[in-house]
């Protein structure tokens, strides 16, 4: 087997490196369930099965008590995950765990298509041994299987991004050397796939701003304009037209967006200029993370074309004060493509580097060391288990129509992703300032229809004064079954404790629900 293995790598590198990101991307699409970030469960999933029930959870559309207007959310990709799940019910898939197992084994699907266009971009400017190292990082890198899964938008809107991107590289080269494939409409094509990008994910304007400044500036002014048509026909279709049909007026979730995020852009996590710089340093592992930074600032005029959009990219957001992780994670995989396309040209040309191979070597083991272990790590892990399985606990049980989270000493709401429940309970949380007396008062918990059916006390301080605080006003509480956290959960947890993921112990109000469920 092995030796089969090892003849089908010689034979077929690239096909062989695709294998090893396929079953990377496959063992996290099936082991590596739950969430990673708010935004990429409680903005797609939950929305978009709400509608399926025919609802809408948060309140996104015109006509549901309690809309206000646009909000800024695209419906693009929410409202292709509408679609999926209408697909799947069609097949009798109801189960909100099987539903995430096959939209991960989807986004795993597409994530593939990162690997591949990034060898493709890198076979155009660099060798072709290179192009496979290329293709390797963008297969195992440790982060990559764990974030290909998830439903976000900075994942989901890289593949088009990159698909636009190839596009307008192979015409651009076919133009500059005169030879035969040079199509006018490609470009336009390129444009197309690119506001396709935009519609999932809108700050990669940026990018695309950046790319067609790019062409220009390189004398190709018709292609630039070509691209820029494109991509407004794919916006026009995707955003004005859908905006319209909803509200009535062309890109409203659009405009809405831009005016939302200029008004409240300090009102979010905000860092130093250098915050991104330190994020790729890290992120992509030392000293391999150095070389690649060095390799994509070495080349920067011969690969202009791809030089300035990514770097663009990076400028505006480390000047836009909202600055979270996952904002840069666009552009991650061409900063990769071009890192290490220079960083290899100068090892190969440079005389120090061929008297120091061993600095190199020991460089690369040590990456490769660090890389292995994190992806053995992260590419299972479950993410938020203790929420999701909470939810899913819950989902044993007909007529959950209310609950309640008592999140003892916690300075922000930790949302519960009622999605797993099957169903579309109300919540209300503690948290803060807010005294179980308080809510007794709101909500008349002295009428037995008020009372939760459920508590769930998020994590296990003080938790039996909290439990006897609360019987006070719920006689009938009793201990159910406590869920308890992930390993990575915990681990992450020790090492930055505002990665709060601690077990959640869940209480039955009898006064609501007398009999506990039976044991499957």
């Amino acid at each position: 087997m092995i030796n089969k293995l090892l003849r089908f790598k010689t034979k077929h590198p690239f096909l062989f490196i695709m294998l090893i990101g396929f079953v990377l991307r496959v063992i996290a699409a099936f082991f590596s369930r739950g969430f990673g970030m708010h935004d990429d469960h409680f903005l797609v999933i939950e929305q978009a099965q709400s509608w399926v029930d025919g609802g809408d959870y948060l309140k996104w559309l015109p006509g549901t008590d309690g809309n206000t207007g646009p909000e800024g959310h695209s419906f693009f990709y929410v409202g292709f995950q509408y679609l999926f799940f209408q697909f799947l019910q069609l097949f009798g898939i109801n189960d909100p765990q099987w539903k995430m197992l096959f939209v991960r084994l989807f986004h795993a699907g597409i994530s593939m298509f990162v690997i591949s266009f990034g060898y493709r971009i890198a076979s155009l400017i660099t060798a072709k041994e290179t192009a496979y190292k290329v293709a390797l990082l963008l297969a195992v890198f440790w982060f990559m299987p764990f974030l290909g899964v998830r439903n976000m938008v900075e994942l989901t809107c890289i593949p088009f991004m990159m698909y636009g991107t190839l596009i307008i590289l192979r015409q651009e080269q076919i133009r500059k050397e005169n030879l035969p494939g040079y199509h006018k409409t490609s470009f336009l094509v390129a444009g197309f796939f690119l506001g396709l990008a935009f519609s999932v994910r809108y700050q990669t304007i940026v990018f695309t701003g950046g790319l067609g400044l790019a062409v220009l500036i390189l004398g190709n002014w018709r292609g630039m304009l070509s691209t820029a048509i494109g991509f407004l026909v794919s916006t026009i279709i995707f955003q004005g037209i859908i905006d319209f049909f909803i509200w009535g007026r062309p890109f409203a979730e659009l405009t809405e967006y831009v005016s939302y995020n200029l008004s409240h852009a300090y009102e979010y996590h905000t860092a130093p200029w250098y915050n991104y710089i330190l994020l790729l340093a890290g992120l992509l592992i030392p000293p391999v993370s150095l070389m690649l930074i060095w390799g994509y600032l070495r080349n920067w005029k011969k690969y202009f074309i791809l030089f300035f959009p990514v770097l663009l990219f990076i400028v505006f957001h480390s000047i836009f004060p909202n600055k979270q992780e996952r904002f840069i994670l666009p552009v991650i995989p061409l900063f990769i493509v071009l890192g290490l396309a220079g960083w290899e040209e100068w090892v190969n040309s440079s005389k120090f580097w061929k008297k120091s191979k061993s600095i190199l070597t020991a460089s690369w083991l040590f990456f490769w060391a660090i890389n292995i272990t994190l992806l053995i790590f992260f590419t299972p892990m479950y993410s938020k288990k203790a929420r999701v399985e909470s939810m899913s606990y819950l989902k044993g049980y007909a007529n959950i129509d209310h609950f309640l989270i008592d999140d003892y000493g916690s300075n922000v709401l930790r949302f519960p992703p009622v999605f797993y429940t099957g169903q579309w309970p109300t919540y209300d949380a503690i948290y803060k300032d807010i005294t179980y007396k308080d809510f007794s008062g709101w909500k008349d918990w002295e009428k037995k229809e008020n009372q939760p059916t459920f508590v769930l006390f998020y994590k296990p301080d003080s938790l039996e004064s909290r439990v006897d605080s609360l019987r006070q006003f719920f006689p009938e509480l009793v201990y159910e079954t406590t869920i308890s956290p992930g390993f990575m959960d915990r681990m992450i947890h020790r090492i930055n404790p505002i990665n709060a993921n601690e077990e959640i112990h869940i209480y039955r109000n009898k006064a609501r629900i007398p009999e506990k469920k039976k044991s499957r």
